[in-house]
């Protein structure tokens, strides 16, 4: 036998009203968080993979937290490589609120749903986390409507994508990826009227070969004339993006282009309380765990 005709789940004035009251409930119970759309620089065309990576906008928007009595995951685990925390959530968006985020004329946002791999950002943890996977269909069909988004996340990490949102709390985290300190000469007359640098501006530098490589201003010390630069990268893109002290790097503004000459440079593997670089290092014999002497340390001893 058929539904009742007189009674339908489709009124669309009962949708409307269901779903005000689930935006004023993510209102009220929800956090504000940040939505930052993924945008692909250097894309694998074999594998399929995104080797570069780029974070240039950051959306706030009320999302409800699942988790209520902590974050899901395993937690933090101490592995052979040190400690790694695996922390999972889940979010839940209000979908006609994700349009009206999405379809305004003042931002370059233009997606119908939220994308597996982009990122939230979480003031109240300081976390940032990657979406999954985003389910549609949850809490499934009531009245015949679809009112939400769930986001299944996990705790995103850091390989050194770039970071331009204007939110410094997202943006700082490119001080703890792998950067280049250089020390310039100080060659004030052949800069022009302004030498500095300001950060998340773009360098370029080109080697001896004629391969140009760029990277991105993270600070600038005027009184030392060293200059932090992180996200390095090669025109071509499987080549290691290394500078070459001697040469110039070159900062172009509207109002001229800024030359100056690298006297020195040295690695920098940023603020990242967790490495152990230095306990590592071979050449310092305190913490000589590595036994050089022997021939073939990783292979069979009687092998020479």
């Amino acid at each position: 036998m058929a539904t009742n005709i007189h009674f339908s789940q489709k009124v669309r004035s009962e949708q409307l009203l269901y779903e005000d009251i689930v935006i004023e409930s993510l209102k009220m119970y929800g956090q504000d968080v940040y939505y930052l759309p993924r945008s692909i620089t250097g894309e694998d065309k074999i594998l399929g993979e995104d080797v570069a990576s780029r974070f240039g906008s950051a959306y706030k928007i009320e999302m409800y937290i699942e988790n209520t009595d902590g974050f899901d995951g395993e937690g933090d685990l101490f592995t052979r490589f040190g400690i790694e925390i695996r922390d999972q959530a889940s979010f839940v968006v209000s979908r006609r609120r994700w349009i009206q985020i999405a379809r305004r004329d003042d931002n370059a946002l233009n997606e119908l749903r939220p994308h597996e791999g982009d990122l939230i950002y979480l003031p109240l943890s300081n976390s940032l986390f990657e979406i999954m996977h985003v389910e549609h269909e949850n809490p499934f069909y009531q009245l015949s409507h679809l009112p939400t988004f769930k986001l299944r996340c996990e705790l995103f990490e850091y390989a050194d994508e770039d970071m331009d949102t204007g939110i410094n709390a997202i943006d700082s985290i490119e001080d703890q990826s792998y950067g280049v300190i250089l020390t310039l000469a100080n060659n004030a007359d052949e800069v022009g009227t302004n030498p500095d640098f300001l950060p998340g501006e773009f360098i370029e530098h080109e080697l001896a070969s004629g391969s140009i490589i760029t990277a991105d201003v993270v600070a600038y010390n005027s009184d030392t004339n060293k200059l932090r630069v992180t996200n390095l990268s090669h025109d071509s893109a499987d080549v290691w993006a290394e500078f070459e002290s001697g040469g110039t790097i070159l900062n172009y503004r509207p109002d001229g282009t800024i030359t100056r000459t690298i006297a020195s440079l040295t690695e920098d593997f940023g603020n990242n309380n967790y490495q152990m670089n230095d306990e590592f290092d071979t050449s310092n014999s305190v913490y000589d765990f590595l036994d050089f002497s022997e021939a073939n340390p990783f292979g069979d001893p009687e092998d020479t």
